[in-house]
């Protein structure tokens, strides 16, 4: 396709003998995505764009669009919703301009212009820059939830799949990738034109590009090639990962087409690590785009890192087949293709990591995770209904990631393994380049089995909540006379009930013996436990699988506030501190009770997941639900044990985890004297080399602590960073860790521009230091305008960034004062204020919440 661009047209208004498109609202609706899917087939796009080499000149572009139209009965309306670098320079069908009118983001195409059967539109335009990434000398697409018509005019809805031929032209040095394998490369004038292969049928928010300069690792594994893009300077850092991140890709590859019976169905496969990208991963077939910083591990990485690159990518190749080859109909099941992708990277990583106990890494992966958001008021179910693509982005969250497979886990045990294979072979096959529903996938599962999935479906994937389970038990004469387990829907009025499995752990001088309960109706006896000694404990999810709101009966509570380090199974334990962190955030254990049971239990627990998730719920206590003088007076021993583990710790990985817990809980002028001293590399952690990623976050860290050396450290910092990528992020962030609290008002002003949140990493790297728990007074200005804000950060965001916005707005809060800005937002908002968003907020604020209800309105820090 040529790059010129056609004469511009003056009028593009629609005829007044077309009907009126009054009811074409923003975004893409389901009734306007429903009419559309209807009438419209076959669709092909041939798009070229020119990037030029300044930044401020647009990205232009022609599109050629073909499709099959079943009728003429209705105009034909496209997206296209440019940010103000973008507009539509012209429209042309068979030699001819046509004038189109432009609603509300949607360009309507007269009758006149379009005929039943096959029709070709061509246009030209300006794209819009917001979803191409631009930065100075590269840029990527991201096109999810539905985004590509931000950038270009497009049928934008994921059940119009399209077959797509892609040309650019960018400067002369720059290397490209898309979903089709490069044809033709010229370069003549300083530029280059790149044509890329016409690909299978895929969705508009799969479509994909980078270009840039880039550096390109290229390994064959198994008879294919796989190539790498990066921009990592770091050359030794480069050669110690490549190896590990093509053979998991090799691995995950070859485990799938095992297991789905189809051969990898996109040709060649690429994938670009993207600097502070802003997600985990995006599935684009055939050039998959990860976050650098999860693939590119450190020499400190932990095993969690490890363990997470190697699920990421097992996740992301999923997606070839659960959610590229067959993808969702509409939205609404955008938590099918995500749950796949988590269950299956669960079965797929295992064989990676043989040491690893791969029960428990499902637990500490996924329950806490689910029950962080499950737990709260702003609880929302798997399966959700959506009006509007618009609100798409509001889908995504701990709920469809981490609640979701637990959900798939269950299912699996229902229709059996064997069955629950067949199944989706069969859905796979049968949709294949199409869409499908997670009603066309329940009933081919509901044939292999007599349990009724639909009920079950209903209670899990329809409604949001977990039900709260409690323990009945009757001791007589040293044993057990009676066992059982209720439960019930904390939403009263619903009156639900869950059909589960459970594993009861019942432990007794050490020993843990598996119960094995199913937990069908609102109460269920466990004959099989009468006679048994009576026991030091019972945890209902002791063997990872129950989910629910689980309540202890008061002496296993007691028992495993004393003595949980004493008992021998790891995964039991693990789900003893899931359980106990529960009880903490119901007000039936005390914060200082729990971060004493870690200091007692981190020196003996022998698994690295435990250690880390003891960790993580230490650090968690100590700033969030500590008071300000309660973190003064346990900071010396928690610094002294996290200290000890560090120099006790055997591995790399197991010496990371320590170090970053000790940094983040830093806090006397000990630990601060030595850490900055491993800083200025005065001193060295034996057993530990810090990389550039790591000396930055200490400085940050450093600095916080220490105001009054603040720019001194920062200074320093900058000038020794050598990435460019990295020190771009380093100088944005800067003003949010300056001691001045003018500087620190001015950049959270700063991000009221769209264009300044543009690199959301950065923005929430500096927001978490803006609310830093030792700056909490000070920054509890920032909470009410944060909230006023998120309604645009939900519109001109990724899928992502307004959960995380309010996370790392609210995060480093625990005063009541804080709490009451949250709640009188809420009470003030308006009646038609998104439901979606004030949920995120309800779920983000419910720390927030019990923390100030807890610390029974302790006063903030603040500098």
């Amino acid at each position: 396709m040529p790059f010129a661009l056609l004469p511009l047209l003056t009028a593009m208004t629609l005829s007044s003998a077309q009907p009126p498109t009054n009811d074409l609202e923003p975004g893409v609706s389901l009734t306007l995505a429903t009419g559309r899917a209807a009438r419209i087939s076959d669709v092909r796009y041939a798009l070229a764009l020119k990037v030029p080499a300044a930044r401020p000149e647009p990205v232009t572009g022609t599109e050629v669009i073909t499709f099959t139209l079943a009728d003429t009965n209705a105009p034909v309306v496209l997206d296209f919703a440019p940010d103000d670098a973008g507009r539509l320079l012209n429209v042309r069908s068979g030699g001819a301009d046509l004038q189109v009118e432009q609603v509300n983001g949607h360009l309507v195409l007269p009758l006149s212009a379009v005929r039943k059967g096959v029709n070709e539109i061509e246009l030209t335009f300006h794209a819009g820059d917001t979803p191409l990434n631009r930065s100075g000398d590269f840029l990527y697409t991201i096109f999810v939830p539905a985004r590509a018509h931000e950038a270009f005019p497009c049928f934008d809805q994921p059940d119009l799949k399209a077959r797509w031929r892609l040309s650019l032209e960018v400067p002369e040095g720059w290397q490209t990738l898309a979903n089709g394998a490069e044809t033709q490369r010229q370069t003549s004038g300083g530029r280059t034109s790149v044509s890329f292969a016409e690909t299978e049928p895929i969705s508009t928010y799969l479509f994909a590009f980078a270009a840039g300069k880039f550096f390109v690792e290229t390994a064959e594994r198994d008879g294919r090639t796989l190539r790498m893009f990066h921009r990592e300077t770091d050359t030794a850092k480069v050669a110690r990962n490549k190896d590990a991140i093509f053979d998991l890709h090799a691995a995950a590859l070859q485990w799938l087409e095992r297991y789905t019976g189809i051969p990898y169905p996109f040709g060649k496969f690429d994938f670009f690590l993207v600097p502070s990208f802003q997600f985990g991963g995006m599935e684009h077939p055939g050039a998959i785009f990860y976050n650098a910083s999860g693939l590119m591990l450190e020499p400190s990485a932990t095993q969690n890192e490890l363990l997470g690159r190697a699920s990421v990518i097992a996740h992301e190749t999923t997606h070839m087949w659960f959610g590229d080859l067959v993808t969702m109909r509409w939205f609404e099941d955008v938590w099918m293709k995500e749950v796949f992708a988590n269950y299956m990277a669960a079965k797929i990583v295992n064989p990676s990591f043989p040491h690893i106990n791969h029960e428990l890494r499902f637990l500490l992966s996924y329950y806490p995770s689910a029950y962080d958001v499950d737990r709260t008021a702003g609880s929302n179910a798997i399966r959700q209904p959506l009006a509007n693509l618009s609100e798409a982005g509001t889908l995504y969250g701990a709920i469809i990631y981490q609640k979701a497979p637990i959900v798939m886990r269950q299912l699996e045990t229902l229709v059996g393994s064997d069955g629950f294979q067949d199944g989706l072979r069969e859905y796979l096959r049968r949709y294949s380049f199409g869409n499908a529903s997670w009603t066309d996938l329940i009933t081919l599962l509901d044939r292999r089995t007599p349990e009724d999935l639909a009920a079950w479906s209903h209670a899990w994937v329809d409604e949001p909540g977990r039900p709260i389970v409690t323990t009945e038990l009757q001791i007589k004469d040293g044993r057990i006379q009676h066992l059982a387990f209720a439960q019930r829907d904390p939403n009263a009025a619903r009156g639900l009930t869950w059909t589960e499995r459970m594993q009861v752990a019942i432990g007794h001088g050490g020993r843990v013996t598996l119960v094995p309960v199913e937990l069908r109706g609102a109460r269920v006896d466990v004959r099989s436990a009468a006679g048994m000694p009576a026991p030091d404990f019972i945890l209902p999810n002791g063997g990872g699988i129950a989910y629910g709101e689980v309540h202890l009966d008061a002496h296993s509570r007691e028992w495993l506030l004393q003595h949980l380090p004493d008992i021998a199974d790891e995964l039991t334990r693990g789900a003893a501190w899931v359980t106990l962190w529960d009880a903490m955030l119901d007000g039936e254990a005390r914060p200082a009770d729990v971060v004493s049971l870690a200091l007692q239990a981190l020196p003996r627990e022998k698994d690295e997941q435990n250690v880390q998730r003891i960790l993580g719920y230490t650090t968690q206590a100590y700033w969030k639900f500590l008071t300000p003088a309660s973190r003064e007076r346990v900071a010396p021993s928690l610094e002294q044990a996290f200290r000890a583990g560090l120099d006790r710790a055997a591995s790399p990985s197991e010496k990371g985890a320590w170090f970053t817990a000790l940094r983040d809980v830093s806090a006397t002028t000990p630990t601060l004297a030595w850490l900055k001293d491993v800083w200025s590399q005065k001193q060295q952690v034996p057993g530990l080399v810090l990389s550039e990623t790591d000396y930055i976050r200490l400085a940050e860290d450093l600095a916080v602590r220490q105001p009054s050396e603040s720019e001194q450290i920062l200074d320093a910092q900058a000038l020794r960073i050598k990435n460019p990528d990295r020190k771009a992020q380093f100088l944005f962030v800067r003003p949010a860790i300056s001691p001045d609290a003018a500087t620190r008002d001015r950049w959270f002003a700063s991000l009221s521009t769209p264009a300044n949140r543009r690199r959301e990493p950065w923005v929430l790297e500096g927001l978490r230091y803006l609310h830093h728990p030792l700056r909490a007074g000070s920054s509890e200005h920032y909470i009410e305008p944060s909230l006023k804000m998120l309604q645009d950060i939900q519109r001109t965001g990724d899928i992502f960034f307004p959960k995380r916005w309010m996370d790392a707005t609210l995060g480093g809060h625990q005063s009541s004062a804080a709490a009451d800005t949250v709640r009188q937002f809420l009470a003030r908002v308006p009646s038609t204020y998104p439901d979606r968003l004030r949920r995120i907020i309800l779920s983000s604020a419910d720390d927030l919440f019990r923390a100030a209800a807890i610390n029974g309105g302790a006063k903030p820090a603040g500098n």
